[in-house]
């Protein structure tokens, strides 16, 4: 925990939280040394030969033991707002360095879970976990040492039962943890499935579903359900494990002290001050059992919020390379094979392609072939296995992130739209454009046909996501902004694929006004929209199987011919 609290401050704050740990520690001895200091006193006073001075020890350690406690407790909040402030920013800080591959669906619902529950665990940890747990272990230890001076028979069987608590108190906190693994997990779901769930609206009611209920999150919701009750029943096993521990021991205690007095082993008097200070030994360890599931919940948060500040990001070059202008706007691939992570499945194997600056490259293959992997690589989504991808005639690792991207305009199928005006959402293509070049590469991309029915013409409001506009509109804005970032490489991934028949020369001219300044690289379904292309080039099984121009692939008879050819056939599909 410790460890991985020092992860997320990292190393602005880290110097603080050691300070705060050294703090925990001289408190929690403090009070142990002021416990022990006592024994002198209740001997005396079991005894009859109780005298004033005896007192002056144990006040004098209850006065620094308080201001040590407010020491400690004034840095722990300290380390607390830290850790609050920081880790939003770390997390932030984090997600934009990591690899574009690095997200999915399921790291998303993580990354929400971790932003909202996570965050809140850990900062309660710094301030309020931590210092327990401390205490649990350093305050018994003096108090087991300092009646070895006084007793060594029952200092020796506090430090027996010392050891056996803390197995118990982390085999309760195993158990918890564990449950909360289960939770976690089924928590996680139901976030993803109700995103979806708000997300599929449109669709739910299209088809009558929008009352009935959604199986997929009922099922997760059932699932989380259960996974509560799992998770209390593993708790209650956990605390009643260290429960029945902490008893036996404290009951042990006790006889053992009772026999050593009667048997006259000990001096009773010093045995009864012993064993009034036996509760005060017991005490830190039952508060560490009590603490145990919030530490372990705690500790998993810190787990998984230190899995994504360790998540392996892609290496930079410490000296980025100079770019060679006679190979600008020029992107390649050589002998390139690539396999996803986690998966055995090759997707591209020995793939090699050039896209010659100021031309217009179509990709067609079957779902599956690899077509969305080529721009992924191209935007080094992730690593290839072998081979190497050059933009700008440069190996992509051989460039930091901001240089690649600034020779990038992507424009995929899922297209995002924030939160603000139609207007704004295209000029964040490139934010320095003048108003009258955001028009004109919104006229260029069909957009400002939209705004004939919008209420507030430009400065409508979009929704989150883009909710208010359709998929073929939100398509056109995503191309608006291609136009207008004027990047030396355009990649298209299926951006045709929500455009209607009326807006399919927008696309083209589009294409064309694209192809003169930008290489553009495509990926369609639709080839009525790359039948003018530069350059075709087919993938199947992970090769490229055909290369060249719409009349000589048509001409070639292969894949690409037998694609155009259904296509014709199903423009005349009717309904009967």
């Amino acid at each position: 925990m410790i460890r991985d609290l020092l992860t997320i401050l990292g190393d602005k704050y880290s110097g603080m939280f050691k300070r705060a740990l050294v703090w925990m520690v001289v408190a929690a001895a403090a009070e142990g040394a002021m416990i022990v200091s006592v024994l002198p006193v209740f001997k005396s006073l079991f005894d009859g030969t109780l005298i004033w001075r005896a007192f002056i020890l144990p006040l004098v350690l209850t006065v620094v033991a308080a201001l040590v406690h407010v020491q400690q407790a004034a840095q722990s909040y300290r380390v607390s707002g830290a850790v609050m402030s920081v880790e939003h920013e770390r997390i932030g800080d984090k997600l934009v360095r990591l690899p574009l591959g690095w997200f999915h669906p399921d790291t998303v619902g993580q990354v929400s879970q971790m932003i909202t529950k996570g965050t809140m665990f850990v900062s309660t940890a710094a301030a309020h976990l931590v210092n327990p747990l401390i205490h649990g272990i350093v305050t018994p230890a003096i108090i087991a040492i300092g009646v070895l001076f006084f007793d060594w028979r029952m200092g020796l069987v506090m430090i027996v039962f010392a050891p056996l608590l803390w197995l118990a108190s982390k085999a309760s906190a195993s158990l918890i943890g564990k449950a909360d693994d289960i939770l976690h997990v089924e928590s996680v779901k139901v976030d993803n499935r109700l995103i979806e769930f708000a997300q599929a609206q449109r669709v739910l009611r299209a088809f009558g579903r929008g009352e009935e209920g959604y199986a997929p999150l009922e099922d997760a919701m059932s699932d989380e359900l259960q996974a509560h009750r799992k998770n209390l029943w593993i708790s209650l096993a956990g605390l009643a494990i260290f429960g029945i521990v902490t008893q036996l021991a404290f009951t042990a205690l006790i006889v053992a002290g009772g026999l050593f007095a009667l048997n006259g082993m000990s001096n009773a008097a010093l045995m009864c001050a012993i064993l009034a200070l036996t509760a005060r030994f017991i005490q830190p360890l039952m508060e560490v059992g009590d603490y145990a599931g919030a530490i372990r919940m705690a500790r998993n948060e810190l787990d998984r919020m230190a899995d994504v500040l360790n998540a392996k990001e892609l290496p930079e070059p410490a000296q980025p390379a100079a770019f060679d202008q006679s190979h600008a706007n020029e992107v390649e691939l050589r002998d390139v094979s690539f396999t996803y992570p986690g998966t055995d499945h090759q997707i591209l194997d020995d793939v090699s392609l050039r896209l010659e600056p100021g031309t217009l490259t179509a990709l067609v293959g079957p779902s599956g072939s690899g077509k969305t992997t080529v721009t992924r690589l191209i935007a080094r989504f992730f690593e290839v296995d072998d081979g190497a991808v050059l933009v700008g005639g440069t190996d992509v690792r051989e460039q930091t992130t901001e240089q690649l991207m600034s020779q990038l305009s992507l424009v995929f199928q899922d297209v995002y739209l924030f939160d603000d005006t139609l207007y704004e959402n295209v000029r964040l293509g490139r934010p320095s454009a003048s108003r009258g070049e955001v028009l004109a590469a919104a006229e260029m991309a069909g957009v400002s046909q939209m705004l004939d029915y919008l209420p507030d013409g430009w400065e409508t409001r979009v929704g989150e996501g883009g909710t208010a506009l359709s998929g073929g509109e939100r398509q056109r804005v995503s191309i608006a902004r291609a136009l207008l970032k004027n990047a030396p490489i355009v990649l298209l991934d299926e951006a045709t694929s929500a455009i209607d028949p009326e807006n399919e020369a927008h696309l083209k001219r589009s294409f064309a006004q694209l192809s003169r300044n930008s290489t553009v690289l495509v990926i369609a379904h639709k080839l009525s929209t790359i039948a003018d292309a530069d350059q075709i080039l087919v993938l199947d099984g992970g090769h490229i199987v055909e290369r060249g121009e719409h009349a000589e692939l048509l001409a070639n008879g292969g894949l690409y011919a037998s694609f155009w050819h259904e296509r014709e056939q199903a423009q005349g599909w009717r309904l009967a």
